[in-house]
C-alpha cells in the first residue's frame, strides 16, 4: 500500500533550521508514479486547524503560505520518491506537527506527522 513517512522534526531554538523529509513508498499501488504527484507540507498546532505550509507540483511549481515565504523551501527528489521542507529562521509560532500529503488524481495520502518545536 501507499505509505508516506516523515522525518527530521525535533526541538530547535528560534532562528534555527530544520529539514523535513517525506519518503513515499508503494506509490505504484495508487496507479501513479511519484514524479507525477503533487506533494504538500501541512502543519497543525494544538487547538488549531491543519494548514497548508507549502506545495510542489509534479512539474516543480511551488507555492507557500504567506507566513513562511522567504523562510521555508519545498523541494523534491523524484529518483528517491522524497519531498523535503527546508525550514530556516524558525519562530516559536512554527511549532506544530508537520504532515506531508501526496495527491494522486482524485485521492490523497497522508503521512503520520513529525513534531517540530521551536523554543524562544
Amino acid at each position: 500500500q501507499v505509505q508516506l513517512v516523515e522525518s527530521g522534526g525535533g526541538l530547535v531554538q528560534a532562528g534555527g533550521s530544520l529539514r523535513l523529509s517525506c519518503v513515499a513508498s508503494g506509490v505504484i499501488f495508487s496507479g501513479s508514479i511519484f514524479s507525477l504527484n503533487a506533494m504538500g507540507w501541512y502543519r497543525q498546532a494544538p487547538g488549531k486547524e491543519r494548514e497548508l505550509v507549502a506545495s510542489i507540483t509534479g512539474g516543480g511549481t511551488t507555492d507557500y503560505a504567506d507566513s513562511v515565504k522567504g523562510r521555508f523551501t519545498i523541494s523534491r527528489d523524484n529518483a528517491k520518491s522524497t519531498a523535503y521542507l527546508q525550514m530556516n529562521s524558525l519562530k516559536p509560532e512554527d511549532t506544530a506537527v508537520y504532515y506531508c500529503k501526496m495527491v494522486v488524481v482524485k485521492s490523497y495520502y497522508w503521512g503520520q506527522g513529525t513534531q517540530v518545536t521551536v523554543s524562544s
